[in-house]
């Protein structure tokens, strides 16, 4: 009980500072928002493009946690294919606009799926895949969340049809190996499998004809619509059910919502929940807030929360460190620097950011925030140490924590006694999400009620 109540107070004191020491920063001096201008282009064509964004942990020194988590963002257009490749890390993969099919190649086998909007599935490391855009007339965007298994926050991609930037990763092996493990001559596999190199044009010209003229700097190409009906023949469909499965894709709204009202509704899956998400201690989840609506101030217990936009517009406020915002730059035999540090980072300070879609925020562990739509917006997050995470609320009717304060404690911590501190906590009718400016549109609808007055003069 001790332990709670001090956790309570430390809450509470975060909350209470924030109104005296904070101070409005903006994205460039916010550590934990990234523009989508710092996603870096890796690869694009008239076909599509592939972009990552930059490091966490480059950012700032409390994403050190973060260090190998990248964030990769793909847009196809319609009827294109991403051609098979494999990575060097788990990909948690979510379908955020259009239709795809996704074929994933094991040693024995081959699963292709259909996946449209929300559909998740997980690609473990080494699992050669690719991906098409299936719809004629919309465009395909994908989110990655990329955990990399052999250096921390370091991507290596393995194309299967390589690029005069990138060969194919059989041409690494020597003819003497090649022979021996296809059982042919080297000219054969030179021809059939591997990259035109050094060969006479009437060769050259044939590779090319039977590749159906794809640029070798290709790895987005298009595709016909037979191709495209091909590849889908046999795709399984996500059924939206609650039912998990280990290797199939789920959606992000196969459950109901963990909370929800007029103004929001929140999805998401945990990892006790999902095999897929287990091993990897990770949750996944859909933020809808509707406009002119608040996703109410919470914060939660354990897990790192990657955020990313994609569709709306808003603000979110996050109660922060005032050092939150300083890159790691002292030494680390630096003592006197260090304890300058440890006492600034006891000052409070409000971080506030706009968010437009294609933006991602980082909501570190125990750090209070709050979202406000100014249109309709949807968020995809992917939360980092998942298990046994809990979201505790600080407003709201239902799962506010502060209302759980007793009596005695309420009146120690808060100026006004504790029946004006429980009135004050039940102005709000609403839990989670809410009307963000409740007061002035009462004011508004006041001020537009016809007003019935005779003057005499």
């Amino acid at each position: 009980m001790a332990a709670t109540i001090i956790k309570l107070f430390m809450l509470l004191g975060v909350a209470l500072l924030a109104s005296v020491c904070v101070s409005s920063t903006s994205d460039h001096e916010n550590p934990f928002i990234f523009k989508s201008n710092r996603f870096q282009s890796l690869y694009e064509n008239e076909n599509g493009r592939i972009r990552l964004l930059q490091r966490f942990d480059k950012r700032s020194k409390i994403f050190e946690n973060l260090q190998n988590y990248r964030i990769l963002e793909y847009k196809f257009k319609p009827r294109t294919l991403l051609l098979p490749q494999y990575n060097e890390a788990d990909f948690i993969l979510v379908v955020l606009n259009g239709k795809a099919i996704l074929t994933v190649l094991n040693s024995n086998d081959r699963n292709s799926f259909n996946l449209e909007v929300g559909d998740t599935i997980k690609l473990p490391a080494g699992t050669i895949a690719y991906l098409a855009n299936r719809d004629d007339n919309e465009d395909l965007r994908v989110l990655d969340l990329a955990i990399p298994v052999n250096r921390p926050g370091q991507l290596q991609s393995f194309l299967l049809s390589g690029t005069q930037n990138q060969p194919s990763f059989l041409s690494g092996f020597s003819k003497n190996i090649l022979e021996a493990s296809f059982n042919t001559n080297y000219e054969e596999i030179e021809e059939v499998l591997l990259e035109e190199q050094e060969q006479d044009p009437q060769h050259r010209r044939i590779l090319t004809d039977r590749r159906q003229e794809i640029n070798k700097e290709d790895v987005i190409v298009k595709v016909s619509k037979e191709q495209i009906e091909e590849l889908g023949r046999n795709a399984k469909t996500s059924s939206k059910k609650s039912v998990s499965s280990k290797s199939e894709p789920f959606n992000l709204r196969s459950r109901s919502p963990i909370y929800s009202n007029k103004f929001g509704k929140f999805f998401e899956i945990t990892p006790e929940k999902n095999p897929q998400l287990q091993d990897l201690n990770i949750f996944v989840n859909s933020v809808e807030i509707k406009e002119g609506s608040l996703l109410l101030p919470n914060y939660n217990s354990r897990a790192i929360v990657i955020v990313t936009v994609n569709e709306g517009k808003g603000d979110i406020e996050l109660v922060g460190q005032r050092n939150e915002n300083q890159k790691e730059k002292r030494e680390e035999n630096d003592k006197e620097e260090e304890q300058k540090e440890e006492e600034i980072s006891k000052q409070v300070q409000r971080y506030r950011a706009r968010l437009s879609p294609g933006d991602v925020f980082v909501i570190p562990a125990g750090h209070p925030y709050a979202i406000n739509a100014s249109s309709e917006l949807n968020l995809i997050g992917f939360g980092i140490n998942a298990e046994n995470n809990q979201k505790n609320f600080l407003a709201g009717e239902e799962d506010n924590v502060i209302s759980q304060i007793q009596r005695p404690v309420k009146e120690i911590v808060f100026p006004g006694s504790s029946k004006e501190i429980d009135r004050l906590l039940k102005n709000q009718k609403e839990s989670y999400f809410a009307n963000a400016q409740p007061l002035q549109r009462e004011a508004i609808a006041h001020m537009k009620k016809p007003i019935f007055k005779l003057f005499y003069y």
